[in-house]
């Protein structure tokens, strides 16, 4: 598990979990964690359960990491979309992506 003062990433063999915030404050970071922890693994899951917070710089998080995945030729599904989360994919035109 990667930990910093805001957010944590649970690195589990089928999904990798993300909670707490996902904000500018975070985003770079919680990035390279999450492109390390798809690199070490096989996670078909990127579960959001976990989120409290979240902004555009945690939306592009998320759709870089899901950019990632595909690069090494995985099909890695995001679950437990926050809602605030969800809205913002739905107004920034990306929802579908996720």
């Amino acid at each position: 598990m990667i930990q910093s003062a805001s957010y944590q990433l649970a690195d589990a063999p089928e999904a990798l979990a993300v909670s707490g915030a996902l904000t500018f404050a975070t985003a770079a970071s919680a990035l390279e964690a999450g492109r390390a922890a798809l690199e070490r693994g096989n996670q078909s899951t990127l579960d959001l359960s976990g989120v409290t917070q979240a902004d555009s710089a945690g939306l592009a998080t998320v759709l870089a990491l899901l950019a990632h995945a595909r690069q090494k030729g995985r099909d890695l599904k995001v679950t437990n979309v926050p809602q605030g989360l969800e809205a913002l994919a739905r107004v920034s035109g990306v929802s579908s992506l996720i």
